[in-house]
């Protein structure tokens, strides 16, 4: 665990996984807005379909981005956003969109209501994993001919997605998870409990539908921000750690261009 003591300085010299450092949370969600922007323009200029594995968390890049499309009148019309997860009630069918944890709420409520109707991309081009027919997503990227970037943040046990750890698996073995229903782990709904319900975890909802970290890992790029407190560590265990299923981030050491993209908050030591 000496990778804890890298200081701020030095964080990023000989990384497994590339570190771009920046200055405050909005700096990093601007470039992951920059990011979303440049594929897509460049991809309708070339006649090319842009397909984006998008979180909802962070979200910080979603009004930067529906601000500059607005304004710059750039065409969705062949741009597909598959979201990464969505939680799920017992049964194992979504939590309803309006429940205040809902992704598909928050996408809807915070990114595709407020793009210019004339440029939003059509209804069935804004993709969600459903837990009844996981195969959808899989198939659908497969159709598309890949995906261009998966953006995500990292979970405080290294999850991307919801693709939890999985200390049984080897590398290989867990790189093939594919798209799926779980169950949400305990420092998953604490964490997620403290940010999002003010500290009410027993009222976090305890299943997930998720893309597989396969989906992710297949991606030509992969852009991760990071930006609180808890990840002074997170970043320092993903991107100089040994690559295992324990800490599933580290398998972006394997991908050919993965970035981590952090504010100079979470280049801090973590103590």
């Amino acid at each position: 665990m000496n990778y804890y003591h890298i200081s701020a300085e030095e964080l990023g010299s000989d990384a497994k996984i590339p570190i771009l450092k920046l200055g405050d949370s909005g700096e990093v969600f601007y470039e992951m807005a920059l990011e979303m922007i440049r594929e897509i323009k460049e991809n309708n200029a070339a006649g090319k379909k842009t397909v984006l594995i998008c979180p909802v968390g962070p979200v910080g890049q979603y009004p930067i981005f529906v601000r500059i499309v607005n304004h710059e009148g750039i065409d969705l019309k062949n741009t597909w956003f598959i979201n990464m997860d969505e939680y799920l009630y017992d049964d194992e069918t979504w939590i309803e969109k309006s429940h205040p944890l809902s992704f598909r709420g928050y996408m809807e409520r915070n990114v595709y209501d407020k793009i210019d109707k004339a440029l939003l991309m059509p209804a069935e081009q804004r993709v969600f994993p459903d837990p009844a027919d996981l195969a959808s997503i899989p198939n659908l990227i497969e159709e598309l001919g890949g995906v261009d970037i998966a953006f995500g943040g990292i979970g405080i046990n290294g999850h991307l997605a919801f693709n939890e750890p999985r200390e049984g698996l080897s590398v290989d073995e867990y790189s093939r998870l594919g798209t799926r229903v779980l169950t949400v782990s305990p420092e998953t709904r604490t964490v997620n409990g403290i940010g999002d319900l003010g500290g009410a975890i027993e009222a976090m909802p305890k299943k997930c539908v998720t893309i597989g970290i396969s989906e992710i890992l297949s991606a030509r790029k992969i852009r991760l921000g990071v930006f609180r407190d808890w990840h002074r560590a997170v970043v320092r265990r993903a991107a100089y750690s040994e690559v295992n299923a324990g800490f599933p981030v580290t398998l972006c050491q394997r991908h050919p261009d993965s970035l981590i993209i952090t504010n100079a908050n979470a280049a801090k030591r973590p103590f």
